[in-house]
């Protein structure tokens, strides 16, 4: 059973005070509803998981009969922290579950394709994380943004959602991290490294950009335009 996770509970602060980037509009759906669609079009996903903040619960349970998200068992008020939110996400998850894969809502240009091949990953390496490869040259800087080192950028890959994973390895170290308050991981594959495990890339070249500011509504629209 694969069971995937998808987050929509995050702050967004970039988009301006009190607004939930992940219910904004985003040609005729919310953007949330995207990567739901996405989930749902998959044949490899059993069931969905859904984080969102306490007063988008109302606007969520509409989601799934206006868009027939059929998969989608469950809503879940998400934390303050991203780990928070799927730390109560992995609380509902079903006991048969063998594979999870955790998705932000924020990037609507999700695909089942893109989500078949982390699923793909992770039953053959035990994860799998979508990147694509750093182009830009990146820099190191420290006080008053004076370049402390230019790091090698053919080491160097941005990372993104979504991250697949074996369940039981994911679910053991956000059982060790997961409510750690000392420690904020960014992403999954950062908790499974911080309990010794080592996770594996999945390069994907297709546009799957993660809306934070308004200009991203638009790029993310010309996308989903063209697909």
């Amino acid at each position: 059973m694969v069971t995937a996770i998808v987050l929509a509970s995050g702050k967004g602060t970039r988009m301006g005070p009190g607004v939930d980037k992940c219910f904004l509009s985003l040609g005729a759906k919310p953007v949330v509803a995207w990567s739901l669609l996405a989930f749902e079009k998959c044949s490899e996903v059993d069931s969905i998981i859904l984080t969102v903040r306490k007063d988008q619960l109302a606007a969520a349970k509409g989601l799934k009969v206006m868009f027939g998200i059929g998969k989608l068992r469950e809503i879940v008020v998400g934390g303050a922290r991203r780990q928070d939110s799927v730390f109560a996400a992995l609380r509902e998850v079903d006991p048969d579950t063998r594979y999870i894969v955790v998705h932000d809502a924020a990037r609507p240009c999700v695909t089942p394709e893109l989500i078949r091949e982390t699923l793909k990953f992770a039953k053959r390496y035990g994860s799998g994380i979508v990147a694509q490869p750093c182009v830009d040259t990146i820099k190191v800087a420290g006080k008053g943004m004076m370049v402390e080192s230019t790091p090698d950028r053919s080491t160097l890959w941005a990372v993104q959602t979504p991250q697949a994973f074996q369940a039981d390895k994911l679910i053991a170290a956000y059982e060790c991290y997961g409510d750690d308050k000392t420690k904020t991981f960014t992403d999954d594959a950062a908790i499974v490294e911080a309990d010794g495990m080592q996770t594996r890339l999945v390069k994907w070249d297709a546009p799957n950009p993660k809306i934070t500011t308004p200009i991203d509504l638009m790029v993310a629209a010309a996308i989903l335009r063209l697909s």
